[in-house]
């Protein structure tokens, strides 16, 4: 039995392309227009259900308009090399009469009474990303360890082999005389130490009262120590003149 002739038209009408790159959501739009002065519903199916996004994927178009359908592919890692066997199918008939409910009007349905079409799915890259792709594979050219020299600072800086001499001797000059007076001031630092201590020790020698305590421990005995002695003798002297 062969099949009904398709009267909605479709644009596309044989594939749908899609352009990425693939790490979003593409889409791609499909148009449906109804020619005739009747209702005509239709059901969109795809062999990969799981990749695509249909919206609408059913309803009805009225007669002489359309209605667009966005297809969108969800996102995935594109392989060149992958074939892709993606397909979409768009089912038609004519709306019978009465109220119409999309969920029993398709099981109801007799098959002379449906037409189909069929569309293949095709990805295409951006030409940008297809050169740079191209860009990627070409063969470096070889170099060879002696050609890759350093520069020196002064190339570096854009700077003459003479001033730069001059700046790093004006550096070497600076140094020096960095180091230099940071010696000039340990020197200075210990002369003032050691007056520091000279004027303490002048000062002790004209007390009298350090002078008394240095004389004090050199004797050995304390004032006190002769004061008990002195108490001790004049009682036992008394002992015996009595």
């Amino acid at each position: 039995m062969s099949k009904n002739e398709q009267v909605m038209v479709l644009e596309p009408s044989s594939e749908l392309r899609f352009r990425g790159p693939f790490t979003d959501v593409v889409s791609s739009n499909l148009k449906l227009t109804n020619p005739t002065d009747k209702k005509i519903c239709f059901k969109i199916k795809t062999t990969a259900p799981r990749r695509y996004c249909v919206r609408p994927n059913s309803g009805i178009v009225d007669p002489n308009s359309s209605v667009n359908v966005s297809v969108m592919l969800q996102p995935f890692e594109y392989d060149p090399n992958e074939k892709n066997k993606h397909k979409f199918m768009v089912q038609t008939m004519f709306a019978p009469p009465g109220d119409i409910d999309q969920e029993t009007i398709w099981k109801d349905a007799s098959g002379s009474d449906l037409m189909d079409s069929k569309l293949k799915c095709v990805f295409e890259l951006p030409v940008d990303s297809q050169q740079q792709g191209g860009k990627d594979t070409q063969t470096k050219p070889n170099i060879k360890p002696t050609e890759a020299r350093v520069q020196s600072p002064a190339k570096a800086s854009n700077m003459s082999e003479a001033d730069y001499r001059r700046v790093m001797e004006e550096c070497k000059r600076l140094q020096s005389e960095v180091n230099h007076l940071k010696q000039e001031n340990n020197v200075l630092r210990d002369d003032g130490v050691r007056q520091r201590r000279t004027a303490s020790a002048d000062e002790d020698s004209y007390n009298p009262h350090v002078v008394k305590q240095q004389q004090q421990q050199a004797s050995g005995f304390p004032p006190v120590l002769y004061l008990v002695l002195a108490v001790f003798f004049g009682i036992v002297l008394g002992k015996f003149v009595l």
